[in-house]
């Protein structure tokens, strides 16, 4: 089945406040592990795929290649803990899961601004390096 490159929504929701962490996509659907395998190149925290054969493999994916097809597309991975990068093929994910901690997640322009305005008010210390 060739991916047309639609956006299909995911039947569960990403976390709560925009984060994906927590979210387990079902992907049964190609067009829905398109789309999360899309969000998780993006996603600076660490997931788990779990393969068909039982395999579970938790990491950052670094890189994807979207083909045409499940079999013609794959992600790449750096295990957790681990400098051996891992080739996983979309046919081979039987689940998805954004289990670590989303390290970006809240570090926007406009959020810095409000933290460094508030603390201003207050008449604290803020300077432009910020706190985090």
């Amino acid at each position: 089945m060739a991916y047309d490159g639609g956006m299909t929504e995911p039947t569960t929701e990403p976390g709560d406040h925009g984060s994906l962490q927590g979210w387990v996509p079902d992907v049964a659907e190609p067009g829905v592990l398109f789309d999360a395998l899309a969000k998780a190149l993006d996603y600076r925290g660490d997931v788990t795929v779990t393969t068909h054969d039982g395999r579970e493999i938790t990491g950052y994916i670094f890189d994807r290649q979207a083909g045409q097809g499940l079999d013609d597309s794959y992600i790449r991975l750096l295990p957790a803990g681990s400098n051996d990068k891992q080739t996983v093929v979309y046919a081979d994910i039987a689940r998805l899961r954004f289990t670590g901690k989303d390290t970006a997640h809240g570090k926007t322009w406009e959020n810095w601004l409000k933290r460094y305005a508030e603390k201003k008010r207050k008449g604290e210390s803020a300077d432009l390096y910020g706190d985090e």
